[in-house]
């Protein structure tokens, strides 16, 4: 597991959350947990690699009513603390 900073979620995933009463927590627990959903095996790859050198982390889930979000993570400081994790829409990076 690692750190995920301050949560923040953008006014397209929380709605979308909403619609099809889902929560962020459950997403963020798979995120944490290291269940990266529906990304690429190179972007899986990538992830586990960034565990290691403080990369930004990617997860990509789909909510009951099949629409994407993402969950981002930010790279660390140079104290080695990532300071965010932001839940989006594809659409809204």
């Amino acid at each position: 597991m690692f750190n995920l900073g301050k949560t923040v979620a953008t006014p397209g995933a929380l709605s979308a959350l909403e619609l099809a009463g889902q929560g962020p927590a459950q997403f963020l627990a798979r995120h944490q947990s290291r269940d990266w959903g529906e990304v690429c095996e190179d972007d899986k790859l990538a992830n586990d690699e960034s565990l290691k050198d403080g990369s930004r982390l990617l997860s990509a889930y789909r909510t009951k009513l099949g629409v994407k979000i993402w969950i981002i993570t930010e790279a660390t400081d140079d104290q080695g603390r990532r300071e965010a994790t932001t839940i989006l829409l594809p659409e809204e990076y």
